[in-house]
């Protein structure tokens, strides 16, 4: 098994800190960074919370950083296969019928970027965020959590809210439905692995289909 009970974990902390943490971690913080910071300087304030994220799970009564590595055996590759499938199907039909001019693009006008992308967005992105918004959010804060499937719906809409910066209902949408599948390979599948070869792939063909342009910070337009 990947993962000790959760509540059992976060049981040695008490609730109101718990509340407190969970509250202007998932919630308080990336409100405060979409709506109060410009946009040049929103990765650096990420960067700086994901690493508090990654010392507060590190400082979690009972969790174990071997504890992530034990999940291979429970990666189901047929629901890789369809995942990926369908992540490149719906950007495919996303970006053709909102920028079809941004088809490829990355590739097309740079292809050593695009291949750095494909290289560094599963180690610097997609794996810093799973930490975060996986074992972090369920390992720590369990205790707090709804019961089972409502505790997915909720991940995935923290992993969506922490994308507001985006201020993009394209954004908001497929983070969303990304985010229920991460969560349910990281809980249902037991599997830590899983979810960041998902996450990665979900990431990589984004890129490469060229809806980059919906996640890149020069795009940023505030509604007010």
């Amino acid at each position: 098994m990947l993962v000790v009970s959760e509540t059992v974990v976060s049981r040695d902390l008490p609730r109101r800190r718990l509340w407190a943490e969970f509250l202007g971690f998932f919630l308080v913080l990336p409100v405060s960074v979409a709506v109060l910071l410009p946009a040049t300087a929103m990765f650096p304030v990420l960067f700086f919370s994901t690493m508090i994220g990654i010392v507060l799970l590190h400082l979690t009564p009972g969790f174990r950083w071997r504890d992530l590595l034990r999940g291979w055996h429970g990666i189901d590759w047929r629901a890789v296969a369809v995942f990926a499938l369908i992540a490149t199907a719906v950007s495919l039909a996303v970006l053709l019928a909102m920028r079809p001019e941004a088809f490829l693009m990355v590739f097309r006008l740079d292809p050593w970027l695009w291949l750095a992308i494909m290289v560094f967005y599963p180690l610097v992105s997609a794996l810093p965020q799973e930490i975060v918004f996986r074992p972090l959010f369920f390992r720590r804060y369990g205790a707090i959590l709804p019961p089972a499937r409502a505790a997915l719906v909720l991940n995935a809409a923290f992993f969506s809210l922490a994308h507001l910066l985006y201020w993009n209902w394209i954004v908001a949408t497929m983070t969303f439905a990304g985010g229920l599948v991460f969560a349910w390979a990281y809980e249902e599948r037991r599997s830590f692995p899983m979810a960041v070869i998902l996450h990665a792939i979900a990431g990589n063909i984004l890129f490469t289909v060229g809806m980059g342009v919906f996640f890149y910070s020069g795009n940023v337009v505030r509604p007010f």
